[in-house]
């Protein structure tokens, strides 16, 4: 990839980064649970009366929440449950988050993936088994990163873009991946009426506990099981 080509590239992903921060910044107090609270009954009576419209408005915010990596992609999780309950909410929420996942990578492979893959190949060291390795368990390790709880949400969109990882498979496994977290805090989001009414705030921190955490590293075990075996097939060959 030629100087001209990088920087033709570069400069949009800049200026995509300079509109993300100034969009975290005016609308941090819009993303947040207290504003979901203060503006409840407006926005249950517009999706009771406009309930397509409502749909596509919030998936659409939704995924400029997760292209663009703006704080406050829990909280649109959230709405979703609340304003659609549980079924289909979860869908609508997975749609979103779908949608701006693959946004972000894809803006991110076309400025830098190619170019950074091509660098790695180029070198001998502990990044490229890195990349040798994630190259040949793809799968696992899409997986993985999403049912991980502490790998943030763009961290997962970012890295794939910038390893040989086909569009599709990003694709799939990311909307697979993100079903058990999304289902979770989408039916606490189902729940927000009563916690409204009782001037309480939502347990954000439930994706952490036993009977939710335990579950999900069950699936990131079964998510490395492959990886498990091919190793252990070496070893024994």
């Amino acid at each position: 990839m030629s100087e001209t080509v990088e920087k033709r590239h570069i400069w949009p992903l800049v200026l995509l980064a300079l509109v993300a921060a100034g969009l975290a910044v005016l609308l941090r107090e819009h993303l947040s649970f207290e504003a979901l609270a203060a503006n409840r009954a407006i926005l249950l009576s517009y999706t009771e009366a406009h309930t397509g419209l409502a749909v596509l408005v919030f998936v659409i915010c939704y995924a400029a929440i997760v292209g663009l990596s703006l704080p406050g992609a829990t909280v649109a999780t959230l709405t979703g449950g609340f304003l659609f309950g549980t079924f289909p909410g979860v869908l609508f929420n997975i749609s979103g988050a779908v949608l701006g996942a693959s946004l972000l990578f894809l803006a991110a492979r076309w400025g830098l993936g190619d170019w950074l893959s091509s660098k790695i190949d180029a070198t001998e060291g502990r990044i490229h088994k890195i990349k040798r390795g994630i190259d040949e368990n793809q799968w696992s390790m899409l997986f993985l990163i999403r049912l991980l709880p502490v790998v943030p949400f763009f961290v997962a969109n970012l890295l794939p873009a910038l390893f040989d990882v086909r569009f599709s498979r990003f694709v799939v496994s990311t909307a697979l991946g993100i079903i058990p977290g999304t289902l979770v805090y989408t039916s606490v989001g189902a729940g927000l009426g009563a916690v409204f009414e009782a001037g309480e705030v939502p347990d954000l921190g439930i994706i952490f506990a036993p009977q939710i955490l335990l579950p999900l590293l069950g699936l990131c075990l079964l998510a490395l099981l492959p990886v498990l075996w091919k190793t252990w097939r070496k070893e024994v060959v």
